[in-house]
């Protein structure tokens, strides 16, 4: 008999991809196995993301691209699940526009997709109708000890929270994701224990606000507090978590950082904007004024710690002078790299009933933005030439060609044999172009 295969692709944040691997596990627990590519698997899963209508607009049409597929093989198993699902009235627009979807699931009950596989699978002969199945709630239960597929080679993802309760006025996340529900410490720290011994070397630590870990638990039990536990944790990883509200980031959790060799000097730390007005516009309960006092704090304790961000231009409401404001702080923050992109209405959101500003301007914006970003980055990355760093060997993009990350989260690319990955690597830096580096491993180490 043929062992069944399937095809999984991720779209948006590094909570997906995790989701994902996941959904990979429950599917291998049924005997399924990965298929080679999409063309050749019989179970096909895309999980969403909705976070931007660009993105939204991408995942259409490559499950359009799937309707081909489907018309050669009536067998082939394909599934939609994830936040795009999630929202209000999606699921049913989607199988209107695409009735040979089989199985559509929201992030909240993914848990049912393997299940469902398996009935699709013993009832092929029967002409089967689509599955739909998205819980509105708004503090879903979390489902411990799923078996988890990872497919991140070193690094492995650990969640430790779910849902948002900022309510940022321009983000979904909260209406899709859910209310804050924080893991139990102890199951979070086996969890991470037992990756460790399996030879993981980094450990990331995920949540839609790591920050708020614990806000839910009323006992005082919090994210400095689970960090502190982390950290005690024996053997030779690096720890690295995202993402963080600025509005929650305290003096301990630099204190624990900076104090502990295996936290990594790299945070990820949101600015969206550098107006006071347009900040309190998005509901992000910060100012400008607080984020330097963070960002000061920071290198006061950690003087090469690498910090990167999240910035959007085109706000409704923002003025050539609140965009001014912001190109001001990414020159005073100096970020390593930032992640920027173009405003979009997303429907539910308050800020998708404000006036919103022209396409015209919002390009202008983010094409500046990005030249200065690209500018300070290029400037970082000269200043790595000549210095020697430990790197830990992720991936081999090319036969006898490594790459792997700084403890600040800056790529180098270097020779090296496939055999290194998963090693910390000496790397001396001999070459630096934009946000790359290109390195050559030191006497052999």
């Amino acid at each position: 008999m043929d062992i069944l295969t399937y095809h999984i692709e991720t779209f948006g944040c590094q909570m997906n991809v995790h989701d994902s691997e996941e959904i990979a596990g429950a599917l291998n627990a049924i005997g399924l196995q990965p298929a080679k590519d999409l063309k050749s698997a019989q179970v096909i899963v895309f999980n969403t993301c909705c976070i931007r209508d660009t993105a939204e607009k991408k995942i259409l049409g490559k499950i359009g691209d799937l309707k081909h597929l489907k018309q050669q093989s009536k067998d082939v198993i394909i599934a939609i699940v994830g936040c795009m699902m999630q929202q209000e009235g999606a699921a049913e627009n989607l199988i209107k526009k695409f009735p040979f979807i089989d199985i559509i699931l929201g992030n909240v009950n993914i848990d049912e997709l393997a299940a469902k596989v398996e009935e699709i699978l013993e009832n092929k002969r029967i002409k089967r109708k689509s599955y739909i199945s998205v819980l509105m709630h708004e503090k879903p239960e979390i489902v411990e000890n799923r078996p988890v597929y990872r497919t991140s080679g070193t690094n492995a993802w650990v969640n430790i929270i779910y849902g948002c309760d900022n309510f940022c006025t321009y983000c979904i996340v909260p209406y899709v994701r859910g209310r804050e529900r924080s893991r139990q410490p102890q199951t979070i720290l086996q969890e991470v224990r037992g990756l460790i011994d399996e030879g993981y070397k980094e450990i990331t630590l995920l949540g839609q606000n790591v920050n708020s870990y614990g806000s839910d638990r009323k006992d005082g039990y919090g994210f400095a507090e689970l960090l502190e536990q982390i950290a005690k944790i024996d053997g030779k990883y690096r720890l690295r978590f995202m993402t963080s509200h600025p509005k929650d980031f305290n003096d301990k959790v630099i204190d624990i950082i900076a104090a502990t060799p295996n936290f990594c000097n790299n945070i990820h730390l949101p600015l969206q904007a550098g107006s006071n007005k347009i900040l309190a516009a998005m509901n992000r309960k910060y100012t400008r004024e607080r984020y330097m006092e963070i960002i000061d704090k920071i290198r006061a304790k950690m003087p090469d710690c690498g910090i990167t961000t999240d910035i959007m231009v085109g706000f409704p409401g923002e003025t050539e002078e609140d965009f001014q404001d912001t190109m001001d702080l990414v020159r005073k923050v100096r970020y390593s790299n930032a992640f920027t992109f173009v405003y979009s209405p997303r429907t539910g959101t308050a800020a998708a009933r404000m006036e919103q500003i022209p396409y015209s301007v919002k390009k202008d914006r983010i094409t500046r933005l990005i030249a200065l970003q690209n500018n300070i980055s290029k400037e970082l990355s000269d200043s790595y030439v000549g210095g020697v760093y430990e790197v830990l060997a992720e991936d081999a993009p090319r036969q006898n060609q490594l790459c792997g990350r700084t403890e600040s989260g800056r790529l180098v690319t270097f020779e090296g044999s496939k055999d290194k990955i998963g090693s910390f690597l000496t790397i001396k830096i001999t070459k630096a172009k934009a946000s790359a580096l290109w390195g050559e491993i030191e006497n052999g180490k």
